[in-house]
C-alpha cells in the first residue's frame, strides 16, 4: 500500500521484492499495527517523508534473506520486530553519548524509509528485535511503537508515585498497565465527557479518572501526555506539584498557548520525547512479558489499510488496528 502524495488514500500496487543490502535482513511481514504517526505521515503533518512511500513503522515478520555483513544475531526463518527507528550513523556526537534517537541523520521506518504495509520489508539488522515468546503476530505488533516510545516516555517520570496521564489510547493502555505493576498511584485524563473511557481507566486500576479540563483530587509528581493536544501541556503542569514533569509523548502536537510563569516555577519541567533508542527496547522486550503487558487489536487486512486509517482518524477504532499480510 504506497502514499504517492500527502492527502490522498494509500494505493494497492505491485512492487519488485526487495534485495537486502549490506547489514539488512529481507523480512517477510506477518502484521504490522497501525500508529497515529502513519496518520501524521499520512496527513501531510510531518515534512519531507519520502515519497513515493509504503507506510508502517510496527512490523513483525520472519527473516528470508539475510544480507552481508551480520554477525549471526539472526537466522532465516527467526521472527523479528522492526520499529520506528530504522537507522543511524554511529558516528556523531548523539551516538557516541547513547543517544542514537536524536542522530542528526537517522532514518525512520514508515516515513524516511519504506516499510510494512507491504509483504516485504528490508531492515537494517542492527535495528531490529527478537520480540517475545509469548505473543503471537498480532498481538506484538502494538509493542513496537505505542510500546516502546510510551515506554521511553515513562522512563521519563523517573521515580514519581503519583502519575497522571492525558489521553488514554493505545500507548497510554500499554504504559498503564507497566505503572500499576511497579505499583505507581495512576490518574488518567480523556476528553471531557469521555465517561466510557475513564470507567475502563479505572477498571484497569486507575485510582481516578477524568476529563483533561479538570484537576485530579492531589498533586501529580509526573504526567505524560499521549494526546497530541497543545493546549494540554498548561494544564498538566498546573496539576504537577513541585519538582514535577510533563512529558510530551508524541512526534507531532498542535501548538502550546502561553502560560503563566507561575505555572512553571517550582522547578517543574516539560521534555519532549524523541524517538527510542536500542536500550528502550531491549528493556522493554524484557519488562512486558513479565507483566504481562497486553495488547487489544482489531485486524484488517492490508488491501484495507485505508479503511483502517479513515477508521483512526474519525476516532471509531477502540482497540489497535492491525494489518495482516496473507502468505
Amino acid at each position: 500500500m504506497v502514499l504517492d502524495r500527502p492527502k490522498q488514500p494509500l494505493q494497492l500496487r505491485d512492487a519488485p521484492k526487495p534485495k537486502p543490502g549490506r547489514g539488512q535482513l529481507l523480512v517477510r511481514v506477518a502484521a504490522c499495527a497501525v500508529c497515529r504517526t502513519d496518520l501524521h505521515v499520512v496527513d501531510d503533518e510531518l515534512p519531507d517523508p519520502k515519497l513515493p512511500l509504503i507506510p508502517g513503522h510496527q512490523i513483525v515478520g520472519y527473516v528470508e534473506e539475510i544480507g552481508p555483513g551480520i554477525p549471526s544475531l539472526f537466522a532465516i526463518g527467526d521472527r523479528v520486530g522492526i520499529p520506528w527507528l530504522g537507522w543511524t550513523d554511529g558516528e556523531c556526537a548523539y551516538c557516541r553519548s547513547h543517544r542514537e534517537n536524536l542522530c542528526d541523520r537517522a532514518r525512520f521506518t514508515g516515513y524516511t524509509i519504506d516499510g510494512g504495509y507491504a509483504e516485504y520489508a528490508v531492515a537494517d539488522a542492527r535495528f531490529c528485535f527478537h520480540l517475545p515468546d509469548r505473543y503471537n503476530d498480532v498481538e506484538v505488533a502494538p509493542l513496537l511503537c505505542a510500546g516502546l516510545i510510551g515506554y521511553r516516555s515513562y522512563r521519563k517520570t523517573g521515580d514519581a508515585r503519583r502519575l497522571g496521564i492525558y489521553g488514554f489510547g493505545n500507548a497510554a493502555h500499554l504504559i498503564a498497565q507497566i505503572a500499576l505493576y511497579e505499583k505507581r498511584d495512576l490518574f488518567v485524563f480523556t476528553r471531557p465527557g469521555d465517561v466510557a473511557t475513564q470507567q475502563a481507566a479505572k477498571e484497569l486500576g486507575a485510582l481516578w479518572a477524568g476529563g483533561s479540563d479538570e484537576m485530579p483530587p492531589e498533586k501529580l509528581d509526573a504526567a505524560i501526555i499521549f494526546a497530541s493536544v497543545g493546549p494540554l501541556v498548561p494544564m498538566a503542569l498546573r496539576a504537577l506539584a513541585k519538582g514535577g514533569i510533563v512529558v510530551c509523548g508524541g512526534i507531532h502536537m498542535t501548538d502550546i498557548p502561553s502560560f503563566p510563569y507561575a505555572d512553571l516555577w517550582g522547578e517543574r519541567v516539560i521534555t519532549s520525547v524523541a524517538n527510542l533508542t536500542r536500550r528502550d527496547g531491549e528493556e522493554f522486550f524484557d519488562l512486558a512479558p513479565r507483566v504481562p503487558v497486553q495488547t487489544k487489536t482489531e485486524t484488517f487486512p492490508l488491501e484495507q489499510a485505508n479503511t483502517a486509517l479513515d477508521r483512526f482518524r474519525a476516532g471509531e477504532l477502540k482497540d489497535t488496528a492491525v494489518l495482516t499480510i496473507a502468505e
